[in-house]
C-alpha cells in the first residue's frame, strides 16, 4: 500500500457480495479502488468507511431496510386479487 491509498471498508454490495476489505484512492467524499481500466470501481458516501464497525452498522441498517421493503412487497403480493375477463377485448 503506498502512501496515496488507504484501508477502506466497502458495504456498497454488503447485501450481495457482503462487506469488502479494499485498498483505496480518496478523492473527496468517493474512493477508487481495484484494477486500472474498466475494472476500477467507486464508492460514494455512505458505501465506504474507515473502520469495521461503522461499515457492521451501515451494512446491518441497509439489511433492516431491505427486510422493511420486502415486508412492504409481500403485503402487497398478499393483497392482490386477479379476475379473468369473461370476453375478448376486456
Amino acid at each position: 500500500m503506498d502512501e496515496d491509498t488507504v484501508l477502506v471498508w466497502v458495504t456498497k454490495y454488503a447485501l450481495t457480495c457482503g462487506i469488502q476489505l479494499v485498498e483505496a484512492k480518496a478523492l473527496g467524499g468517493m474512493i477508487v479502488y481495484g484494477p486500472t481500466g474498466p475494472g476500477r470501481q467507486t464508492a460514494h458516501g455512505k458505501d465506504w468507511h474507515l473502520t469495521p464497525t461503522a461499515a457492521v452498522a451501515r451494512a446491518e441498517e441497509m439489511r433492516l431496510a431491505k427486510i422493511k421493503s420486502l415486508h412492504k412487497k409481500l403485503a402487497e403480493l398478499k393483497g392482490l386479487t386477479f379476475t379473468a375477463p369473461t370476453e375478448h377485448g376486456e
